[in-house]
């Protein structure tokens, strides 16, 4: 019995132990060593639906900068098989062609493993500590990602050559982009009080077995000042079918238009 009890309550304390661990927020990640350039702006364009063009003038103004890279910072938690783990993440943009995500989770604060996802010329690779995902549906997924993600500098969506906008009505618009297989649409809602986005909506494929598109929900939860910029702080994403966030993103730094050079594509072995 003695035994017994020894063993119970080792497997109590390691499993507290666990659980403090995962409570600990992360530690901030280094800032971004690149030197960035203030972007240029070109004028508001002509003939925007109602909705989207409230929306940027309400981030920008009249004048829309013109993005060609960028790197997101910040913290947050992330849901795997149930189970909430703090990360830290950066995700570095050649906006409109490449990104990577470099996320760390984290124990008592200290990284335990990084996950290390890219979308290169047309093509992406997810690096896990227990495997790589990759496919035709993962390259679908990581495109959507690619745009989506560009909240984080909306201005892309209207200074792309590749993309588009449609009307719906006075609080939604469709944006079409390019994909893998012909043009993707994403249904974008826009709230009325405030006329800056709130829910991005697209088909998606959830890995790389999937065999139908599953309802992809990212939400610009609350918008604030970074830096003296009008952008999303805290954002969500959804598998709808889940019926609840997986992802939690605090934002806390922007850069635009830096040498990415180094932190875009991984170096590469041997």
């Amino acid at each position: 019995m003695k035994v017994l009890v020894t063993l119970v309550t080792g497997i109590v304390v390691v499993a507290s132990l666990g659980w403090l661990g995962l409570r600990v927020p992360p530690r901030p990640l280094s800032e971004p060593s690149a030197n960035a350039d203030e972007p240029r702006t070109i004028a508001m364009p002509a003939g925007l639906p109602a909705p989207v063009e409230r929306f940027y003038r309400e981030v920008y103004g009249d004048q829309v900068p013109v993005i060609d890279n960028a790197i997101i910072s910040g913290r947050g938690t992330m849901r795997v098989n149930g189970l909430t783990l703090p990360v830290r993440w950066r995700f570095v943009h050649d906006t409109g062609q490449d990104y990577r995500h470099l996320i760390e989770v984290t124990w008592f604060g200290a990284r335990v493993l990084t996950i290390d996802e890219t979308f290169l010329d047309g093509t992406a690779r997810l690096e896990l500590p227990f495997g790589v995902s990759e496919g035709p549906e993962v390259d679908q997924g990581a495109n959507l990602a690619l745009w989506a993600e560009a909240i984080w500098m909306p201005a892309v969506w209207v200074t792309d050559p590749q993309v588009r906008w449609e009307p719906v009505d006075d609080h939604t618009a469709l944006l079409y982009v390019p994909g893998p297989d012909g043009e993707e649409v994403f249904v974008a809602r826009f709230a009325p009080d405030t006329d800056l986005i709130t829910l991005f909506e697209s088909m998606r494929f959830k890995g790389e077995d999937a065999q139908e598109r599953t309802l992809w929900l990212n939400e610009a939860v609350t918008w604030g000042d970074l830096d003296g910029r009008l952008l999303p702080i805290e954002t969500t994403v959804t598998w709808h079918d889940d019926g609840a966030p997986w992802a939690w993103l605090t934002t806390e730094d922007v850069v635009y238009n830096a040498d990415i050079a180094g932190d875009l594509r991984p170096v590469q072995e041997g």
